[in-house]
């Protein structure tokens, strides 16, 4: 079988040459997989024939390209396959004898019965990096269960500690948990790229995001349970309950943290309070650390007397670190994201003119870039059987008994 070579943009990021099959779906994965492809390695998203069902969460022009899909799938190159039949599994194994990462966020139960699991991808490609992002760590009695980002938010504590701040249990809105566990995917796939690289040995690896998100929570909300037995409860006061939240003024909302026992002062006899200059202990973090509440309450008290542009401009008199409060449909606007470009125009082949984020990190000497937007479902089906040396007849075979389906016949 004579193999045919991509088609698709070369990439110049660091990870140039790596090739990652991606069988994620929804938000977690496709965040950590379009993460790996900005950085320039050439991702094959496997989707099932009827597609990611992400295709259809968010705002749309056409069917099966919401915003959603949009945002966290460019880069990549689509096979809708089904993997359930027996050609459709040798089509996966084939790919995956010539990648060096593997990425799922499907229950472990489910790829082991497609065949699927750690053991039949080390055995066509032994240094195979193979990333589990499971729910749940495989150790647990949980392991087999379902987990969506609520349910993980709920788990972890972060509703908890909503409750706990609010009064109401809530969800942080935005998908936290599975964007934060995607960038630990990231994280976790390079460093066992690096490894084999020392080593030429691949490796299995999970992330699970139960495990993950407590701890990435638990950080500053320890608290008395660092110590055993534990000395107070669990929580970071200050954060939980000090009265941290945006300040009120008198034409919006200002977020201003003067943190140092330096800037409290100062703040208070710039705007004429030396009363509550003298009022509090700030000779040290300590005292400061034990008026909190009282302080961000005096805070609250004084904003209102004055406009968001007046605050904004004291703070950064007194290099106290202050922002108005952002609508996310005025960042485009924002004049630092417009400075460095962050929202970028974009022509998509179906979707016609866009708006996306570029990638926010920046290499010296092999930069992250956009090389394609997210693919229509099995748009490069025929190009990547191609590139496995499979004949056009082959192709079209497969394509009539809806083992692939391909964009451009629309079989």
């Amino acid at each position: 079988m004579e193999k045919r070579p991509p088609t698709t943009p070369a990439a110049s990021g660091p990870l140039k040459g790596v090739r990652v099959l991606d069988l994620t779906s929804v938000v977690l994965g496709p965040v950590a997989t379009q993460i790996l492809g900005d950085y320039g390695a050439d991702v094959i998203k496997v989707e099932p024939i009827e597609g990611d069902l992400m295709r259809a969460n968010g705002v749309s022009r056409h069917a099966g390209m919401s915003s959603i899909f949009l945002a966290i799938n460019r880069n990549k190159r689509s096979l809708a396959v089904d993997l359930k039949s027996a050609e459709g599994r040798q089509i996966l194994l084939e790919l995956a004898a010539d990648a060096d990462v593997f990425v799922h966020n499907m229950r472990v139960p489910a790829i082991e019965r497609l065949g699927l699991g750690y053991d039949a991808l080390r055995a066509v490609r032994p240094d195979i990096v193979y990333c589990a992002a499971t729910g749940f760590g495989q150790d647990g009695p949980d392991r087999a269960k379902p987990a969506f980002d609520d349910i993980i938010q709920a788990a972890s504590g972060v509703a908890g500690l909503m409750w706990q701040s609010t009064g109401t249990a809530d969800y942080v809105p935005t998908l936290m948990a599975d964007k934060t566990t995607g960038i630990v995917v990231v994280n976790a796939v390079l460093a066992a790229l690096f490894h084999r690289e020392r080593t030429g040995n691949g490796q299995y690896v999970e992330v699970p995001m139960l495990e993950t998100m407590v701890e990435f929570t638990m950080v500053e909300h320890m608290g008395g349970l660092a110590f055993d037995p534990p000395t107070a409860p669990a929580g970071y006061g200050r954060v939980v309950s000090g009265g941290r939240k945006p300040a009120p003024t008198s034409d919006g909302y200002i977020a201003m943290l003067p943190y140092s026992p330096q800037q409290w002062l100062a703040l208070f006899r710039r705007v004429g309070r030396e009363d509550l200059a003298g009022a509090y202990d700030l000779s040290d973090w300590h005292k400061l650390n034990a008026s909190v509440r009282e302080l961000y309450r005096e805070l609250h008290s004084l904003t209102p007397t004055r406009s968001t542009a007046e605050w904004v401009a004291i703070c950064e008199e007194l290099d106290i670190p202050a922002t108005q409060i952002w609508r996310i449909d005025d960042l485009p606007e924002h004049p630092h994201l417009k400075a460095v470009g962050m929202f970028q125009p974009m022509d998509h082949p179906s979707e016609g003119a866009l708006r996306t984020t570029r990638p926010a990190t920046l290499f010296g000497a092999t930069p992250a870039q956009i090389r394609s937007g997210a693919p229509l479902l099995g748009q490069h089906s025929n190009e990547i059987l191609g590139e496995l040396g499979y004949a056009g007849d082959r192709i079209d075979r497969l394509l009539s008994a809806g083992v692939v389906k391909d964009a451009a016949s629309r079989r």
